[in-house]
């Protein structure tokens, strides 16, 4: 049996039918009730809605494969999986380009005070000067992390004039015509924009930190739609405040489930929502209509049961 224990595509259920498989789709199930049946599992779909760890992994007898609707492993033990001979699946080439999009538009509408001045225009504020925009063209910027959605950033920076910087540390020899390889600290010194594409490991934890922000010299703006502990929130909101930056833009937090904030988090929270120069959205930058589909279709292509095209 296939557990989906995720929001997915009906595409997905389907095709697992039309290949013989008997399915439960359960994308509201705890971690309590996985963990009363998943012997019965031969297969899991998962996203980021529950870790997957080693009491739940010795209990699944029967386990072969664990399908990750996106980008990200990190909820799944997966080096002990892996001990076990279940084999993890990802499916970051689903999502990319929606990433990419998303993390281009949040870019623009902060370079352009689009959220800011629309917002004004509601209560009948009409300000020309204050919100004159600075163009992404002739800018240089910093890619942390050359992954899947990290070259899709890329790629859709081809239209604009700009200079890529490129660092991966896992990563050498993927430079070309529209990208140039460049360490952490050039990243810091010359970038007029830095947006993260890293998983979330214990290296990127805290990767934009107190240092990280005191060694900027250009005052970027920060984009990040990965994970949200890859950017240190209070550190984010001491930039804010030193004028270290020109404005965030952040699809992920480090804790999501607003209704659990610490007392710290809410004030970090309230202040950073108050800000003209920094946009929130709900982690939904690889959540798009298509991608939505594209994961479910890369995951059944990798598990062989469509044609890959």
């Amino acid at each position: 049996m296939i557990f989906i224990t995720a929001n997915a595509h009906p595409f997905l259920e389907e095709t697992f039918r039309k290949n013989g498989r008997e399915v439960r789709y359960c994308p509201s199930i705890t971690y309590d009730e996985l963990f009363a049946d998943i012997d019965k599992a031969s297969g899991l779909v998962v996203t980021t809605r529950m870790k997957i760890d080693k009491p739940l992994l010795d209990r699944a007898k029967n386990l072969q494969w664990i399908g990750r609707l996106g980008s990200g492993l990190e909820l799944i033990d997966t080096d002990y999986a892996s001990q076990k001979g279940i084999k993890c699946i990802s499916t970051p080439e689903g999502n990319r380009n929606a990433v990419a999009e998303h993390v281009l538009a949040m870019l623009l509408g902060l370079m352009n005070n689009i959220y800011k001045s629309a917002a004004e225009v509601k209560e009948k504020v009409w300000m020309r000067n204050e919100n004159r925009g600075i163009e992404l063209s002739g800018k240089t910027v910093g890619i942390v992390g050359f992954g899947n959605a990290g070259a899709a950033f890329a790629k859709i920076l081809a239209a604009f004039d700009v200079t890529i910087l490129a660092y991966d540390k896992y990563k050498e020899g993927f430079g070309d015509h529209r990208v140039r390889e460049a360490n952490f600290e050039q990243l810091c010194r010359y970038a007029d924009v830095i947006s993260f594409h890293v998983p979330l490991t214990t290296e990127t934890k805290h990767m934009a930190d107190k240092g990280f922000f005191d060694a900027l010299t250009q005052k970027p703006y920060i984009i990040n739609a990965c994970r949200g502990a890859v950017v240190d929130t209070q550190a984010l909101v001491s930039a804010i405040q030193n004028h270290q930056i020109m404005g965030a833009g952040l699809d992920v937090l480090e804790n999501e489930q607003l209704n659990t904030l610490s007392e710290s988090q809410k004030i970090a929270f309230e202040y950073l929502v108050s800000q003209p120069n920094v946009l929130i959205t709900p982690h939904i930058a690889g959540y798009s209509y298509e991608a939505y589909y594209k994961m479910s279709k890369t995951l059944l292509e990798k598990l062989g049961m469509l044609p890959a095209f």
